[in-house]
């Protein structure tokens, strides 16, 4: 079985972020899980998606001003 894991450069790119938000992001807590083999540093799939879900913003209800959950 293999790990689908991205370098953090290539996960930039693919969400449209600079490696400075990326660092920035880390540094408040907010960044995706990573992880060291040897001496690389890898953002698996799994904490990708994980990542992405925790920055979706719910939808505000335009009639009644409150947030709706997807």
């Amino acid at each position: 079985m293999a790990i689908e894991a991205t370098s953090i450069a290539d996960f930039c790119q693919a969400h449209g972020i600079s490696r400075g938000t990326f660092y920035n992001l880390k540094q408040r807590g907010m960044a995706p899980t990573v992880m060291k083999v040897g001496k690389r540093t890898l953002i698996s799939v799994e904490a990708a998606a994980v990542w992405r879900r925790a920055m979706e913003e719910p939808v505000a209800n335009t009639q009644t001003g409150e947030a709706q959950q997807p």
